[in-house]
């Protein structure tokens, strides 16, 4: 069954490769949506896909690329979007 969630991910999240990373993680895991820097610092995702897919990537999220110190994720289950690919957003 098919899962989507909004997941904000805090601390040094910016300006470390993470969005990159991110979409990486989430090709391999066979997720679509997007990731996307905020003007707060933090970095947004939507994920869907498979419910152990999506919790492997959740749990990804808390510590991200080599060089991000995350501090903070929150992750809020949604209605799913159909999004079709997964995309790096300005």
């Amino acid at each position: 069954m098919t899962r989507s969630y909004r997941i904000v991910v805090k601390g040094k999240v910016q300006g470390v490769g993470y969005r990159f990373n991110a979409q990486a993680i989430a090709h391999k895991l066979n997720l679509t949506g997007f990731v996307q820097n905020k003007h707060d610092k933090s970095v947004l995702i939507c994920a869907e896909g498979e419910e152990e897919s999506v919790n492997k990537f959740i749990e990804w999220c808390h510590t991200g690329p080599r060089w991000s110190d995350v501090t903070e994720v929150g992750a809020e289950e949604q209605e799913v979007m159909g999004y079709q690919t997964f995309e790096i957003k300005r």
